[in-house]
């Protein structure tokens, strides 16, 4: 029964119609509890609030699959005014970004060129950048651009998956670049072929994964909200005396907020993902795939109006 309410989620994430009627009508039905807002103002509270409970914030302007350079321009310029906003308030966020809404399926250039003004922008204000992983067959591209980009810029990180197999490779060759890197189960529906396909063989590859690259050295954000593994990643890090400086854990805005602050108050720095904008059908509904659980909140969101 899971698996079939993941795939139909996964299907309706990439239903366009869908997505025009949810840009048309807004986040109801329980997207607010896992989108701050349709605009950086309001998202802004959301990071001052989270700021003040000991949270640290990674900021995403939703947007994904852009075939239009005009409207790629326009993505990169609202990710730029979040940045200024970061830095001139003096938030403690970070930002992430896909690189399909900076033009990936349009051309290289127009990724490169939107990502430049951005990293140009955020090493100004001292924001670091992640680079989001989408699916698989935009793998390859976002590392080849991650590595050109690493070559020229040091505030700026991406994401492994643990459930593709190549991802132990990968984690072996962006430790020459010093990666900082997100580590995370991952969220698309991917075929057999590239990926595992059953929970337990993700989880080892995922341990695996966590553990080759703080052993390497690197920064490493552990994002998950698995208690399984951030209990394995506690006894790495204390069996191999690893610095918390090293290393956060990452959760989604809306999911386990209580948790989030158990982990900070354990003493291990807690960032939460804090997507916001207009385009949140996609980001929603993967949500609802990752953890059917989350559809008892739109349920009761459903109810309340």
């Amino acid at each position: 029964m899971e698996k079939l309410l993941r795939n139909s989620f996964m299907f309706l994430s990439r239903n366009k119609m869908m997505t025009k009627l949810a840009k048309k009508y807004g986040l109801r039905f329980g997207g607010a509890r896992f989108v701050a807002g349709n605009t950086i103002d309001v998202a802004k509270d959301v990071i001052k609030q989270l700021n003040h409970k000991g949270l640290d914030v990674t900021l995403d302007y939703l947007g994904e699959f852009i075939v239009d350079e005009n409207e790629a321009e326009e993505t990169a310029n609202h990710c730029i005014k979040a940045i200024e906003i970061i830095g001139n308030e003096r938030l403690n966020s970070q930002v992430s970004i896909k690189l399909t809404s900076m033009g990936l399926d349009i051309s290289e250039d127009v990724v490169l060129s939107n990502m430049r003004r951005i990293l140009a922008k955020a090493k100004k204000h001292g924001v670091f950048i992640t680079i989001d992983m989408e699916d698989y067959s935009r793998c390859e591209k976002t590392l080849k651009i991650f590595k050109q980009l690493r070559s020229e810029y040091d505030n700026i990180g991406t994401v492994l998956q643990a459930y593709l197999y190549r991802t132990v490779d990968d984690v072996e060759d962006l430790g020459t670049y010093q990666a900082n890197l997100r580590l995370v189960k991952g969220a698309y529906k991917e075929s057999a072929d590239v990926a595992y396909p059953e929970k337990k063989d993700v989880d080892l590859n995922f341990k695996k994964i966590i553990k080759m690259h703080l052993l390497n050295g690197h920064y490493t954000a552990i994002a998950t909200h698995d208690d399984q593994i951030i209990e394995y990643t506690k006894q790495i890090v204390n069996k191999y005396s690893i610095s918390k400086t090293q290393f956060e854990f990452q959760m989604l805005y809306g999911i386990r907020p209580e948790k989030q602050l158990d982990i900070v108050n354990e003493g291990y720095k807690m960032r939460v993902y804090v997507p916001y904008g207009t385009d949140w059908y996609g980001y929603f509904m993967r949500r609802m795939a990752e953890r059917p659980a989350n559809i008892a909140f739109v349920i009761k969101g459903m109810i309340k109006r």
